[in-house]
């Protein structure tokens, strides 16, 4: 190609977005990745054994569907599908059926019994609005919003700690289930702001579904870099930039990098200020993340389960919470949250036809950079609520904080989220303003998921960067 308009530094899922819009605006753009393949933690692998695929990071993707960037991409032309499992989200607590989170609200409720029209009440009114809470979320800046009083009504639970919204509930069921998906927010359930987690992931799983990419997450990536090249885009991979002297002088550029790396590749160009709010970033807690090869379905105690595409091991709104602020505190939960996932309930292109190996995920939060093997605590915890799960295990694949920050060097002390996304990081995400994509650098942008609006498979962060620059130089 010739010498690019801009060079986007990470291919990662905000990257990748941020280049595709601005080749498709007429930009001669450039893409590097530091890795032998693009994607970040949009890859996917067969880790354990030939023919079976595993979604090495990001694997269920509410937001991919619901992505005001991505919902006006042609992506399907390029291959790529959304599939759903029968069921969301399964959430087990102890000696009770599962909570099942439905694609039907009226089923869910029906489901939850006692608590079924607390969940109306509390959820109803987001799942009404659709996708115009959400894309609103996904753009918190815009001035003035989109939907003003829809956003009112919303903020006047989203921003009260999860754990005092889950009280509306009297079983230990409904309140676990507001709480593990308040969780994913990596914040304590006593915080501001954490119920808005829970309370938008339930409202896109009766809006849109939890979804996994057909073949795998890796497909998303691969239909991007597609996307890219049908405008006109290239892509060099095995291309790490340790400087910006490294890359063409009157590009733009484009970081799809955290604060520390960003500092990096760019502190020397950075003015002293700029740089000592970049080094005090948050970063927040990891994961601890194993992938399993089964040799059959896994044996819930009860069998709705394996309908499911994503099961939350995790009790009522105290043992989540609790374990959550364990973590948040250096300390590693007996009981962990975990987070399980059965990519099959979807997708039976994960293994050969005919096969009946299983690829099986799961993960739980950790302290941030902890070198703590807690994989016997995740098996314990599935094996809890499915004896003999561990006689079906053929193969395991284990990834610690420090293998996930190898893998993707934005995940650091393996913070999958680019960073703590509370009260304060949300609104200074990296630096307080209205156009915090921007440096004080001519020319220098940021897109990592240390932007607004955060951490996600959406892409937004990537599209407001990408905004920017075609607002500076049109």
């Amino acid at each position: 190609m010739p010498t690019p308009d801009v060079v986007v530094v990470g291919s990662g899922p905000n990257g990748l977005v941020c280049a595709v819009t601005l080749a498709r605006a007429g930009r001669d753009v450039l893409l590097v990745e530091a890795a032998g393949e693009p994607g970040g933690g949009l890859r996917s692998a067969e880790l354990l054994e030939p023919g079976v695929v595993h979604d090495v990071c990001s694997a269920v993707h509410p937001f991919g569907v619901a992505s005001p960037a991505l919902r006006p991409l042609p992506l399907g032309a390029h291959g790529l599908r959304f599939v759903h499992p029968e069921v969301p989200l399964a959430h087990l607590v102890d000696g009770a059926p599962a909570a099942l989170l439905h694609r039907s609200l009226d089923e869910t409720v029906a489901g939850l019994g006692v608590d079924g029209a607390a969940w109306r009440t509390l959820v109803g009114p987001t799942v009404e609005a659709g996708l115009a809470i959400s894309d609103a979320l996904l753009s918190p800046l815009t001035v003035p919003p989109a939907v003003p009083l829809e956003l009112a009504r919303f903020a006047t639970v989203g921003l009260q700690p999860a754990r005092r919204v889950a009280r509306r509930f009297t079983t230990d069921r409904a309140s676990g289930l507001f709480a593990g998906l308040a969780a994913h927010s990596f914040l304590s359930l006593g915080a501001p702001l954490s119920a808005a987690y829970g309370l938008v992931l339930g409202a896109l799983g009766h809006v849109v579904g939890w979804p996994v990419v057909a073949g795998g997450s890796g497909r998303l990536a691969e239909a991007l870099v597609d996307e890219l090249v049908a405008h006109g885009g290239a892509l060099e991979c095995d291309r790490r930039v340790r400087s910006l002297d490294d890359l063409p002088s009157r590009a733009e550029v484009v970081l799809d990098l955290t604060p520390r790396q960003v500092l990096a590749v760019a502190g020397e160009r950075l003015p002293a200020r700029y740089r000592r709010r970049l080094a005090g970033y948050r970063y927040g807690p990891g994961v601890h993340k194993v992938d399993w090869v089964l040799d059959g379905p896994i044996p819930w105690t009860d069998p709705e389960v394996g309908r499911a595409g994503t099961v939350h091991l995790a009790g009522g709104v105290d043992e989540v919470a609790a374990a959550e602020d364990d973590v948040l505190a250096g300390r590693l939960p007996q009981r962990p949250f975990v987070l399980l996932g059965q990519p099959c309930a979807a997708d039976a292109s994960r293994v050969p036809a005919g096969s009946t190996r299983q690829p099986v995920w799961a993960y739980t939060h950790v302290p941030n950079g902890t070198a703590v093997d807690v994989t016997d605590r995740i098996e314990a915890r599935v094996e809890a609520f499915a004896p003999g799960f561990r006689d079906r295990i053929v193969a395991r694949h284990v990834m610690g904080p420090a293998a996930m920050e190898a893998h993707d060097a934005n995940y650091v002390g393996g913070d999958i989220n680019g960073g703590v996304a509370d009260v304060a990081q949300f609104i200074a995400r990296p630096t307080f303003g209205l156009h915090p994509w921007r440096t004080p650098v001519p020319g220098l942008y940021l897109c990592s998921a240390s932007t607004p609006p955060g951490g996600g498979v959406h892409g937004m962060c990537g599209w407001h960067a990408a905004q920017e620059v075609l607002r500076a130089r049109p």
